[in-house]
């Protein structure tokens, strides 16, 4: 390992100019006229790992094309089955806009410091090309991998990888692993490097009351008509406690506690309540009660009203009993809740508390579960093994709150757990004008990356 971690540190200037190389690709997926340049990230990443003595090929999809690249079966293993870990990345970008709040132009890169700025550096194409340069030390060294690598990097990531899980299901045998290794999630900071062990996952509804069948004149009308609005309202507010608590009956039913364990865990990152409520512009947080603002934001499940929509909206007043009421709702789900469960749930508790005087009808949004990957187990473990030794500061475990559907995709096609060893800072701006990503980060995660096959090899 001498030898490949020594290459990785000699290297690290050419590694950066070839990764200002790869971020000069407008890759942006969701605008058509940068289609012809998507297609050229995903050359240039073909035409590199090929370079670098990857079995590299680009594969067609019905949207955007996926690069395939393998690394090399040593002769020595031919007469034994070796582990086998698929990697995952994405070379499509966000949109850049709006422009003019960028220091410097998002597709050509600026090193500042020890931070290199542009779109996609951190999300994503920084954090896989670290995995990239691992496995090139290990083959420029001649030195022999514990275990065969095949990285996946798709070009529809910032669309909704449409294409990600057909191009799964069609090349199952060949994709076939004992594990997938995403970095795509982010770290507290360069002293506490991060396992992203579970996230949340996701329920969408539309809730509408319908009331009388037009707008009506609230002055001839009013007091003898429900108004949907207000019953709308009404009944949105029966939704949660006083203590922020769902009181649905059976929401809570599916729920897998947070271990003690876990607790002490999360209790390690670092967390600032005056300086996060600064952050957000609210005079005092608010979350379910017994929990800490870490365990309420990536730990438990919520209910949030994403829209409301009723009535008279233009200048001035109009003075009506609005004929409906709309609401777009999320909950957000931890393990071991089924988003098809908690909408049937709701959408039974909605129609018992809604009063005679309206009607209601609720309509299915999107859904995704949620993931886990036991954090004690060897996998997890193994993982957090590489982290210690390349950061040379005690790892810790996060939840994340938010929802990655493709990590489903892996464990549904491919039958498989996934690590999520994310490098990006939270000042690092994905989606965001100045975009950056540590070099620091970039460093410690090719080292990581370079220990984590020693270590997962030996699972």
């Amino acid at each position: 390992m001498q030898n490949v971690l020594a290459y990785l540190g000699e290297n690290e200037p050419r590694f950066v100019r070839e990764l200002c190389d790869y971020l000069r690709f407008p890759s942006v997926s969701a605008q058509s006229h940068h289609r012809s340049e998507v297609e050229a990230a995903a050359r240039w990443l073909v035409d590199h790992c090929q370079s670098i003595g990857l079995d590299a090929q680009l594969r067609p999809t019905d949207g955007n094309p996926v690069v395939v690249a393998q690394t090399p079966r040593p002769a020595s293993a031919s007469s034994h089955r070796r582990r086998h870990f698929l990697l995952y990345g994405h070379y499509d970008v966000q949109p850049a806009e709006p422009l003019d709040l960028w220091k410097s132009p998002p597709f050509e890169p600026r090193i500042e410091g020890r931070s290199l700025f542009a779109r996609g550096a951190c999300d994503n194409k920084g954090q896989h090309f670290a995995h990239l340069k691992a496995v090139e030390a290990y083959l420029k060294t001649n030195t022999e991998l514990p275990c065969d690598l095949t990285f996946v990097v798709e070009g529809e990531e910032e669309v909704g990888s449409k294409s990600l899980a057909p191009f799964l299901r069609k090349n199952r045998n060949e994709l076939r692993c004992d594990a997938t290794v995403i970095s795509d999630t982010g770290i507290p900071d360069l002293k506490h490097p991060a396992l992203t062990y579970a996230l949340r996952g996701i329920c969408a509804m539309e809730v509408k009351v319908h009331g009388p069948s037009r707008d009506l004149h609230s002055g001839i009308c009013g007091g003898s008509v429900d108004n949907p609005a207000l019953a709308l309202c009404q009944l949105l507010a029966r939704l949660r406690d006083k203590n922020g608590r769902i009181t649905i009956p059976g929401f809570y039913d599916d729920v897998i506690p947070l271990s003690a364990y876990e607790r002490k865990q999360l209790a390690r990152i670092p967390f600032n309540e005056a300086a996060y409520r600064k952050f957000l512009g609210v005079p005092k947080l608010f979350g379910e009660r017994g929990y800490t603002p870490q365990e309420q934001r990536t730990a438990r499940p919520t209910i949030e009203i994403n829209g409301l929509t009723s009535g008279y909206q233009g200048e001035g007043s109009k003075t009506i009993i609005p004929a409906w009421a709309s609401a777009k709702l999320t909950f957000r789900l931890v393990p071991n809740q089924k988003p098809q469960r908690i909408h049937k749930v709701v959408a039974k508790h909605l129609k018992r508390l809604c009063p005679p005087t309206v009607r209601i009808t609720i309509e299915g949004g999107h859904g995704g579960e949620p993931y886990l990957v036991p954090p004690t187990g060897p996998l997890a473990q193994a993982a957090l093994r590489s982290l210690k030794s390349a950061f040379g500061c005690e790892p810790v475990l996060l939840r994340e709150g938010g929802s990655i559907p493709i990590i489903s995709d892996f464990k549904k096609i491919l039958g498989v757990d996934a690590l999520m060893l994310g490098l990006a800072l939270p000042d690092d701006n994905p989606h965001s004008p100045n975009e950056k990503f540590s070099l620091d980060a970039f460093a410690k995660g090719m080292r990581m990356s370079a220990l984590l096959w020693q270590e997962l090899a030996s699972t």
